[in-house]
């Protein structure tokens, strides 16, 4: 909105506001928005969880040194949330196609979130909705997303079903899927992004570490891929993207400032979640951030270098089917009727197996924020290697 009336209705009569016009400056702006708004409102939010004792529900079989974060407040990726969409809404050219479906998908996740936390805090477990019926609603969602990506006129006939590989020229080697077959992986995509990054929320700060980096990642990749500035190179005129063999996709350039509101509102609620956490995002946060990052990953054109710059989620979900996969292969009863299994590790998702090594929690987030760091800058690397 501030975009609009910036650029559009006072442009004309306070010249310097045309510099509003430029992705660059609105990036800065989403960014610092979603983060001062972070720690204005922050402190209130935690304090209204409190009086609502809106507290985190603690697994039985989980870490015992888990114990005693029962009561900490929770449903904080409501914050994020908010954060996320004011700003978008403030420095977003709202004309966009590609921002709308960016942030429907991540309040449609956010909302699925909310409504487990809400059942979880209702029925006094760990279990909220169905599994099956959580599935179902993400897939509706982003599927409904897909559909309308490979229906419409949001990408050029010339990208629309192309998948990207990474380290390989995008106009050279071309991979064209079937509209289906797109729409299909699209979805798997983002639903299992959204999952992985619930997985791994199980430490203070564990997941929005990454999911800050994964934040800042497709900011520069959409920005890059969105970018209309024309280089010279050996006498003929390209595109940056087209320069370094990536999709040119015009309007992109706007996801960026979609991602650097993400990237802000992270940063603010990581303050508070930081260890040892003042409050859990739960799965409001989760399935909304993951949302968000799979949304970007696929309105980039980047699903698959996803795997990368989102490579510490996909361990932490790998390490669930792992674990889960092998205990069915081997279960059977034991001496008390009990089911017993191999496991492969001691527990599960990986986060916690190292919890049962020894590590002390502080440990495990920061090495893995490290882990995750690394894995961001091999996924910016793809863009010189191809």
């Amino acid at each position: 909105m501030l975009f609009h009336l910036f650029y559009g209705a006072l442009a004309d009569k306070v010249g310097f506001l045309r510099v509003f016009r430029y992705p660059s400056t609105r990036i800065l702006a989403s960014a610092i928005t979603a983060l001062l708004l972070s720690f204005l409102i922050g402190p209130w939010f935690i304090e209204k969880l409190k009086s609502k004792q809106i507290g985190e529900i603690i697994r039985t079989d989980g870490p015992q040194t888990h114990k005693k974060k029962a009561g900490t407040p929770t449903m904080g990726g409501s914050l994020v949330l908010f954060c996320l969409a004011i700003s978008t809404l403030l420095w977003c050219d709202l004309r966009s196609q590609l921002v709308w479906l960016a942030l429907s998908v991540t309040v449609a996740y956010g909302a699925i979130g909310f409504a487990d936390d809400y059942m979880k805090l209702a029925k006094k477990n760990k279990d909220g909705i169905s599994g099956k019926l959580r599935l179902f609603l993400e897939f509706a969602v982003a599927g409904g997303a897909m559909a309308y990506l490979v229906s419409s006129n949001t990408w050029g006939p010339d990208v629309r079903l192309h998948l990207q590989l990474p380290f390989t020229n995008f106009y050279e080697q071309p991979v064209v899927l079937p509209p289906w077959l797109y729409g299909v992986i699209g979805s798997f995509v983002i639903v299992g992004t959204a999952n992985a990054v619930n997985l791994t929320d199980g430490l203070d700060g564990l997941a929005i570490g990454p999911s800050i980096m994964n934040a800042g990642v497709f900011l520069v990749l959409a920005y890059i891929a969105g970018l209309p500035t024309i280089v010279h190179i050996n006498g003929v005129d390209e595109t940056v993207s087209r320069y370094l063999h990536v999709a040119h996709l015009p309007g992109a350039e706007e996801l960026a400032v979609f991602a650097a509101a993400l990237f802000g509102a992270g940063i603010g609620f990581l303050w508070y979640n930081t260890y040892p956490a003042q409050v859990f995002m739960g799965d409001v946060g989760a399935l909304s951030l993951g949302g968000s990052i799979g949304m970007l990953a696929v309105l980039t054109k980047n699903e698959l270098v996803l795997l990368i710059s989102g490579g510490l989620f996909v361990v932490e979900a790998l390490s669930v089917m792992i674990q889960t996969s092998v205990f069915k292969w081997t279960k059977k009863p034991g001496p008390d009727g009990k089911m017993v299994g191999k496991r492969v590790f001691r527990m599960a998702p990986i986060h916690h197996h190292y919890e049962k090594v020894g590590w002390d929690e502080p440990k495990i987030i920061v090495r893995f924020w490290l882990v995750s760091a690394l894995l961001a800058l091999l996924a910016l690397g793809t863009l010189k290697l191809r």
